[in-house]
């Protein structure tokens, strides 16, 4: 007796002509041949998984870009000359994703979501185009509302421009700012504001051809970038290779709070 075909004996004779006796092993006891047929399924399940595993490292890499693009180090490239001459078009910079925004100084650069500090309209986007815009992320193309700026006032502080010698003036005190693009003057604009809690005053370094806080004192926010909307703090220019290093902050003279 085929010891996979037998069952208990219950009165000592045996089964019925035609009766069927249970089977022990999956996939026996049914259709003809649908035990080898599951066979063959997961046969060829584990051929497809075999020849398609050459996906799995650009996987696991594209993985890993994404998350350190996130949290990290994001790239960006410099579309105009309101930074100059401290960025110039067409550089590739590295911005730190790891500054909080209460750990940011005067004179610090930084990438900023413009949208909502420079009342911005956002662009109505489908899904082929945010797959693309990703794409392009990873290359260093940013979104059109993503700005570049040198913080000039933190939270609290009073800046004003001119002082009498012509300077801009940060808590009542006279700055000199060596980054300031050669031949350029502070500022052409005459302002006067307290930045509020939680926000940033930001000018670009080509004073005259930067629009930055000073464009948009007239609208809701008084041109003040929420900390929510930092995205992240200049790091390192990797391209032009003969330009690679670290960015210069330029860190802003000691000037004391607001009220002090």
């Amino acid at each position: 007796m085929d010891p996979e075909r037998a069952v208990p004996e219950t009165s000592g004779t045996p089964p019925e002509a035609g009766s069927a006796a249970p089977s022990s092993r999956p996939g026996e006891g049914g259709a003809p041949g649908a035990g080898r047929a599951g066979l063959a399924g997961r046969s060829g399940a584990y051929a497809a998984a075999r020849r398609h595993r050459w996906l799995l490292g650009p996987a696991l890499l594209l993985l890993a870009i994404v998350v350190i693009r996130a949290f990290l180090v994001t790239p960006f490239g410099i579309p105009s000359e309101s930074m100059q001459d401290t960025l110039l078009i067409g550089d590739r910079i590295l911005v730190s994703r790891t500054t909080a925004p209460a750990d940011l100084r005067r004179g610090d650069i930084v990438v900023f979501d413009a949208s909502q500090a420079f009342n911005l309209r956002v662009p109505e986007r489908g899904l082929l185009q945010t797959l693309v815009e990703a794409v392009e992320s990873l290359a260093g193309k940013g979104q059109p509302t993503d700005y570049v700026k040198r913080i000039i006032g933190l939270p609290g502080d009073h800046v004003r421009c001119c002082a009498a010698d012509g300077r801009l003036e940060i808590n009542g005190v006279a700055v000199t700012e060596p980054y300031v693009a050669p031949g350029q003057k502070p500022s052409l604009l005459t302002f006067d504001v307290t930045v509020p809690p939680d926000r940033f005053w930001v000018m670009g370094d080509n004073r005259g051809s930067s629009a930055d806080s000073r464009a948009h004192l007239g609208d809701p926010g008084g041109g003040m970038v929420p900390g929510d909307d930092m995205i992240g703090k200049v790091w390192v220019r990797y391209w032009p290779l003969d330009r690679l290093g670290p960015v210069e902050q330029g860190q802003i003279a000691s000037v004391p709070r607001n009220g002090e």
